[in-house]
């Protein structure tokens, strides 16, 4: 017997998903977004370390991932205006922090199909 019923729109930041594993792929899909959460999990890092463990991402990229990431409150960016040189490091927010178990699990996966290959 077939339902009638109308799908469950899933709605994020102003952003609309068909489903909640498109909302996931929404906020951390891509190329480069996984990574810079991969790095962050061990905590803040400032932006030339992150772009020095990603040295094929653009500076550009990279800024607008963060940019991203940072208006979906995944990571946060502090700016230090103590003394020159500025410092800005980026970390997890707590929203951040729940996808730990999911960019682990990511990883470890890449890890195996490595080694199958």
């Amino acid at each position: 017997m077939e339902t009638s019923e109308t799908p469950k729109i899933h709605s994020f930041n102003g952003q609309q998903y068909p489903c909640c594993a498109s909302l996931t792929m929404g906020v951390i899909g891509g190329k480069w977004k996984t990574v810079i959460l991969f790095h962050l999990i061990e905590g803040p890092l400032r932006y030339n370390i992150l772009r020095k463990t990603m040295p094929t991402v653009t500076e550009r990229t990279l800024s607008l991932q963060l940019k991203k990431l940072e208006e979906d409150g995944i990571i946060q960016r502090k700016v230090y205006h103590k003394k020159p040189p500025l410092k800005v490091e980026y970390s997890l927010t707590p929203l951040g922090e729940t996808l730990i178990p999911i960019i682990k699990a990511i990883a470890d996966w890449g890890d195996q199909v490595q080694k199958i290959n």
